[in-house]
């Protein structure tokens, strides 16, 4: 897609064409949420909980929620039809609107909605048959990370820092304990069962979280949500990595030391398996 087709504000344009006021609060102050949903074969996986999560963000931060879920999907449809790519990434952004610069939330103002799509990159072959590295950073974000809020920059910084470690994500902990990656969700694993942050203000709770529960009560695993110190993350015998892009993905490395026997593990290989029969159901 050289130039793919978004969505602005009612109507759908180029993407080079595609333009907002500079006092966006979106651009000024971050004051946005966004949403990402993976569409395979033109169809969105899990976008119920997508969209249920767009809204929740939405409420959190008193944005006005200018669609209902059916006409949410009927906009994200347009996009994905008006591109041509059957397995696409759709972005959808919300900001709080165009408003003289003043930080308190300006009153009679319209939301700007933005979609726009990608080309769907998932990992490679190797990265699920070998494995990827990971290293660990204090998380000094926000108390509010359950908002999927496009001010992000504690977590590009942390995508930075992974990236100057050439590894996949940095995992982070707070006062000690495992809250989540530069976009992702972290699982572990030890002796055949998963354990996860719980759902609260400290993680996002990605979209596969849900899936990550309903994966492994089919397959017979046992699931706990609860605070994971950081040595247990060290002696872990699995660690699994959940996001949109990602789907799940197995962390052999952390810090330069091997997770486990150093390579992808059984219980990666049931979750990897039904995940993607969960994605053949669509």
């Amino acid at each position: 897609m050289n130039d793919p087709i978004v969505y602005l504000n009612g109507a759908l344009t180029p993407l080079s064409e595609a333009r907002i006021p500079v006092l966006d609060r979106g651009f000024i102050f971050g004051d946005g949420v966004y949403e990402v949903i993976p569409m395979y074969r033109r169809k969105p996986f899990r976008g119920t909980q997508h969209i249920a999560r767009l809204f929740r963000s939405l409420h959190t931060i008193g944005i006005p929620n200018p669609h209902d879920e059916a006409a949410w999907l009927a906009l994200i449809d347009q996009v994905v039809q008006a591109n041509d790519l059957d397995d696409q990434m759709i972005y959808i952004q919300v900001t709080r609107g165009v408003a003289k610069r003043a930080h308190a939330f300006p009153k009679e103002v319209v939301p700007t909605v933005f979609i726009m799509t990608n080309a769907m990159a998932l990992p490679s072959a190797a990265a699920i048959e070998k494995g990827v590295a990971c290293v660990t950073l204090e998380d000094r974000r926000w108390l509010n990370c359950q908002i999927k809020a496009t001010s992000l920059l504690g977590n590009v910084l942390a995508a930075q820092f992974a990236a100057e470690h050439e590894v996949t994500e940095a995992i982070q902990f707070r006062d000690g304990f495992l809250s989540e990656a530069s976009s992702s969700n972290v699982w572990v694993v030890k002796d055949g069962r998963i354990s996860a942050p719980p759902k609260d203000n400290l993680i996002l709770e990605g979209i596969r979280y849900g899936l990550m529960e309903e994966l492994c009560a089919e397959q017979g695993i046992a699931l706990e949500a609860r605070r994971i110190g950081r040595d247990e993350v060290f002696a872990a015998d699995e660690l699994i990595l959940s996001s949109a892009s990602k789907e799940v993905l197995p962390v052999v490395m952390l810090d330069g030391k091997t997770v486990g026997a150093g390579r992808p593990g059984p219980v990666f290989a049931k979750v990897y398996a039904a995940y993607q029969a969960a994605k053949a159901r669509l």
